[in-house]
């Protein structure tokens, strides 16, 4: 590390050459710099989100209005617009237009929206605006080293960030070159795939030239919504009209559950797979310390894999649902049971909560439909398994004999009550049938809760 010496007329000549790089390498874009700092420290403040995917919002249904439909003579109303726009940008896919109204220019805009509001970008947006926080305050620091003339010897050092590890101690690099903060360009791939299955398989591909889609502008919609758990399809019936193509539903299925439940696991694979691969110290670093690094979906390894079990747990118990209840129903009439069980599967994935349905949800049983609403109610982060925080938990806490694992894996009060919700209807199912008047869920539900 260079020192400085404080005797003579070098500092004089020294500091305030130092002094002039330092003001440089702070104003290089003054204006950004500190509108990335004052965002940083509220990043995760309510009102900056919410002003975010308003702004998002707003430019959204500017940008759909100006556009044309793909019919002149059909123009939603503006009302009609915006809610689609707060629906792409918030990923709650509800809309009061008809998805084939939309032309491929407003489709492009739909795809925007649904990739600037997805929870994975806006982890990445957070992050980046954090490291920005830590820049400028590197930058701070650094200033008022040089600014010091009372001492003897002046070193400049730049404060941690990351660590990089160098003869078993740590050193930290203020710019992080190691560690890439943009996610993976998961969806070439997804999207590549998508393409070349519709055109081998005529039959999907038979589905888009009669909606006058481009095979390119459908898979590119897809990926980008079935990623970020938007559920928008740009077909009127979602995904009903692929409902006797399994292939298009497996490729789909791996991006619902990598773009929400099962991001963290994933993540921690790659950090760890980058790790073997590499052998930095960074991804160690980052895998021994993830509480630390400041990103909300980056969790310890023992909760990942807690995670993971409960995700497939859900989907298991869900999967069996369905089969079990819908295999002869008319939701499934016509399909083989090779498409059922990929149709099962593929609704059971998407209730957590990406809404793309393969079957008509209005003939399913209620009984499963109350599963689904559990499904849609849990968290992301929702572990059945039991977590406990020991760095936070209090010294008494963690110096109290561990509980018995049943205790710690009982149900809540609300499991218990849509449990016993759920069994009423499929005791009752035939009455729900036929006397929906007198048997209906919410009847049911209410003398259950009462």
């Amino acid at each position: 590390m260079k020192k400085l010496s404080c005797f003579g007329n070098k500092v004089e000549h020294s500091l305030p050459s130092i002094q002039k790089h330092s003001c440089l390498l702070q104003s290089r874009h003054p204006v950004a710099s500190s509108l990335l700092r004052n965002l940083a420290r509220r990043a995760n403040s309510f009102w900056t989100q919410l002003a975010y995917f308003f702004l998002v919002s707003a430019i959204g249904y500017w940008a759909l209005k100006l556009c044309e439909p793909k019919s002149p003579s059909y123009k939603p109303r503006d009302l009609d617009i915006f809610f689609t726009s707060v629906s792409a940008t918030t990923a709650s896919s509800m809309s009061t237009v008809e998805m084939e109204a939309f032309s491929n220019s407003q489709l492009i805009i739909i795809i925007l929206l649904m990739l600037f509001g997805g929870e994975v970008f806006t982890s990445m947006l957070g992050l980046y605006l954090s490291r920005s926080e830590f820049a400028g305050r590197d930058h701070r620091k650094v200033n008022s080293a040089v600014s010091d003339h009372s001492d003897n010897n002046i070193e400049l050092k730049l404060p941690p960030l990351y660590p990089v590890k160098e003869a078993n101690t740590f050193k930290f690099d203020p710019e992080m070159k190691g560690i890439p903060l943009k996610p993976a360009p998961c969806g070439e791939g997804g999207s590549t795939l998508l393409s070349v299955y519709i055109s081998v398989v005529p039959s999907a591909r038979k589905v888009l030239r009669d909606k006058g889609l481009a095979v390119q502008m459908f898979s590119v919609f897809m990926t980008v919504s079935t990623f970020a758990n938007c559920g928008f399809v740009p077909l009127n019936e979602n995904m009903l009209a692929f409902k006797h193509n399994p292939g298009l539903l497996w490729l789909l299925l791996p991006q619902v559950l990598l773009g929400n439940t099962l991001y963290p696991p994933c993540l921690m694979a790659a950090i760890w797979l980058l790790k073997w691969v590499t052998g930095r110290a960074e991804f160690d670093y980052m895998l021994r310390n993830s509480g630390e690094m400041g990103y909300a979906h980056l969790l310890p390894g023992f909760h990942c894999l807690c995670l993971a079990a409960t995700v497939c747990k859900f989907l298991l118990v869900q999967f069996v649902a369905l089969c079990c209840m819908e295999w002869g129903s008319p939701a499934m009439e016509g399909l083989s049971p090779y498409e059922k069980l990929v149709g099962a599967l593929f609704e059971a994935a998407n209730t957590r909560h990406a809404g793309e349905s393969v079957f008509d949800l209005s003939i399913i049983s209620p009984a499963i439909l109350v599963l689904f609403v559990l499904m849609m109610y849990l968290p992301t982060h929702t572990s059945f398994l039991p977590v406990r925080n020991v760095k936070t938990a209090p010294k008494i806490q963690r110096d109290e004999p561990r509980r018995h694992l049943l205790t710690r894996l009982m149900f809540s009060q609300l499991s218990y009550l849509v449990i016993f919700i759920i069994l009423i209807c499929i005791t009752e199912r035939e009455y729900l049938k036929n006397d929906p008047l007198n048997f209906n869920v919410m009847n049911i539900t209410i003398e259950t809760i009462r």
